[in-house]
């Protein structure tokens, strides 16, 4: 895969951050400038850094790990659960199950429970409950499913995490800094750099700079995979 272009980055609108009275400091380092009161991205710095980034992931997928992409941000919603499947990795897309990784062995156990009431449901067996108790169960898959579905596969702890919104999803980052796992994160003019292993300063907020970025690293990762 060609590498990103800042030119790539302008035209999906990734150089736009936020209101300058709505930032962080630590960001200053990845701001070219300052337009109707928005802080502008250097889209230099941010392209070096989304190339940088993609080619740690890919290194990954070369030598078999696990990338968790993880947001609950609506406006990926669509959009990650598709990159993430594109590439075979594991997802987490709407709402972050607390204690997803600092707590796996107990997710995993839910996990397995979450199996086996889908393979009740399938077989029948289910259906020996009464309605009330089949509906609670419907109920309770469908929760599970929106919560773990993405990670039904995941057997051990994944080697990094992929975050289009460290902003969003700081709880997310903080459970992966515990535990030293490495992350890679889109961070908007508002968030904190610090501690993030890949930083890739960017729009977090725009639908078509999202749906770039995931589409992006879903084809270096597949065609890697592919080589």
């Amino acid at each position: 895969m060609s590498k990103i272009t800042p030119k790539e980055l302008l035209e999906v609108g990734a150089h736009f951050g936020h209101k300058t009275k709505k930032w962080d400091p630590r960001m200053k380092p990845y701001l070219y400038g300052v337009k109707n009161d928005i802080h502008i991205f250097d889209l230099e710095k941010t392209a070096e850094a989304f190339n940088r980034a993609i080619a740690f992931m890919q290194k990954l997928i070369k030598e078999n790990k696990t990338i968790l992409f993880v947001s609950t941000k609506q406006q990926t919603f669509a959009s990650l659960p598709l990159a993430a499947k594109k590439c075979n990795q594991p997802f987490v897309a709407q709402k972050w199950f607390a204690g997803l990784l600092t707590n796996f062995e107990t997710i995993k156990k839910r996990i397995k429970y979450m199996k086996d009431l889908k393979a009740q449901e399938e077989s029948g067996e289910l259906q020996k409950y009464t309605k009330k108790e089949q509906s609670d169960f419907e109920k309770e898959i469908t929760k599970l499913e929106a919560a773990l579905g993405g990670v039904a596969n995941l057997t051990r702890l994944p080697d990094a995490i992929f975050v289009p919104s460290a902003v969003r999803d700081q709880i997310v980052i903080k459970e992966a800094q515990k535990l030293n796992i490495p992350i890679i994160a889109i961070i908007d003019s508002d968030g904190n750099p610090d501690k993030i292993d890949f930083v890739i300063p960017a729009n977090d907020d725009s639908v078509k700079a999202l749906n770039f970025y995931l589409e992006k690293i879903a084809e270096a990762l597949t065609q890697d995979s592919e080589a």
